[in-house]
């Protein structure tokens, strides 16, 4: 590359959305993985947690998810992008802080902080990502921002078990480096790329559509069985399995390394399968990866239970990607002037059960932690169900197979 031809290649990526948007998703995964390697290890070591304790931390933290919906309150006096900026910066300072509180109300705090900004993110990006990037490469690209979203967590996964086991450094002292990186890589993004724009104008009030109910429902039980997975799945490894800092860290490396390289291997397989397989193949392992869970927790793998439940947190990470399904399912079916409201609002029911699931399940994991994972396992059997109603092509009047069956609803 010339001098002549460098300064046009850069302004090219600076004026891509995809580009912006792969940046945004490495920032925020960067500040909220390196919470996620530390939170149990800090619960358990620093705060002295029981399950029920992480329960209610977990429901807490799900709060601000459920309360999403109010973000469009917030696209009345500010585009998504100054609102991701934002968020972020919020994340970046929950982060920074929480290694300074030990304690369950310490933890409550920061972790509200840190979730106000992870989840208000989240509503932002959905909504940029459904508005700027084209229906036909969407699944390929979505696919590309996912593994630049496990390229940030390889990297802070990898550091973490690095700087641990080399350094043994105080919890203080990484969340607060954490934190601040995510502040001043949020900074130099604000600074570094443009004004992005959809192309129709959003709707500013709150939209519930009855023709998107299946978009709805499978949102919903998203929600609920990542949840399962979230507040239980790292804890078993911690409290069953011994798990320390550097192993979880290491094992959380190895999900991440394989997001890396899958991520848009997975993006691609949306595009050629459709969403319908693809979402069925995604509940069908998440069905396996629960039920063992439930049996490596009564000891039924013997002196292979480490090593099993290791490998199915990692199968999971792996499949969770496939979730960019449903958003491209919706992409497809959505009045392009609803993306805004209606990620708000989705991302809102994604979360009802996240606010009572973990402090409900925190109590049925005092009496027998396979309980909560024949749970999960059976939610998302429910979600494979609801699969089955996604049509091959969707589209505006074909959201899903029963609808040639019904009359038209009313909007």
């Amino acid at each position: 590359m010339t001098d002549a031809t460098a300064p046009r290649g850069l302004k090219a990526l600076q004026h891509s959305p995809a580009v912006f948007l792969m940046v945004l998703a490495f920032v925020n995964w960067l500040g909220f993985a390196s919470w996620t390697a530390l939170l149990n290890n800090f619960a358990k070591e620093a705060a002295g947690f029981s399950g029920q304790d992480i329960g209610i931390l977990q429901s807490v933290r799900e709060i601000p998810g459920f309360l999403a919906f109010t973000a469009i309150v917030l696209f009345w006096f500010m585009r998504e992008q100054i609102l991701a900026y934002l968020s972020l910066l919020a994340l970046g300072v929950g982060v920074a802080i929480t290694g300074f509180y030990p304690s369950l109300g310490g933890l409550l705090l920061t972790t509200t902080i840190m979730s106000l900004g992870f989840h208000y993110y989240e509503t932002s990006q959905q909504s940029l990502q459904l508005q700027l990037l084209p229906k036909a490469q969407a699944p390929r690209l979505l696919g590309r921002i996912a593994g630049a979203s496990a390229l940030a967590q390889l990297l802070a996964f990898g550091s973490i078990a690095v700087i641990w086991r080399v350094f043994q450094p105080g919890f203080v002292s990484v969340f607060l480096t954490a934190g601040l990186l995510t502040i001043a890589l949020t900074l130099a993004t604000w600074l570094a790329f443009p004004r992005f724009q959809g192309a129709v104008p959003q709707n500013k009030g709150f939209v519930l559509r009855r023709r998107y109910w299946l978009y709805y429902a499978l949102t919903f039980m998203s929600g609920a069985r990542r949840q399962i997975f979230m507040a239980f799945g790292g804890f078993l490894l911690v409290e069953r399995f011994g798990y320390d800092v550097s192993a979880t860290a290491t094992l959380l490396l190895a999900t991440y390394g394989i997001n890396t390289f899958m991520g848009p291997v997975l993006g691609g397989l949306v595009g050629r399968l459709g969403e319908r397989a693809t979402i069925r193949i995604e509940n069908i392992s998440l069905i396996a990866v629960f039920v063992g869970y439930a049996l490596a927790s009564h000891g039924h793998f013997a002196g292979w239970g480490v090593a099993v439940a290791g490998a199915l947190f990692v199968v999971d990470g792996v499949f969770f990607t496939l979730t960019l399904a449903q958003r491209t399912y919706f992409q497809k079916i959505a009045d392009p002037a609803d993306i805004a409201p209606t990620s708000a609002v989705a991302f809102t029911i994604n979360h009802i059960a996240a606010v009572f699931l973990p402090v409900t399940f925190g109590l049925l994991w005092i009496k027998d932690p396979a309980i909560v994972f024949y749970i999960g396992a059976g939610i998302a059997t429910i979600s494979l169900a609801l699969a089955f109603l996604v049509p091959r092509h969707p589209a505006p009047g074909a959201e899903t197979v029963l609808q040639p069956l019904l009359p038209a609803p009313a909007e």
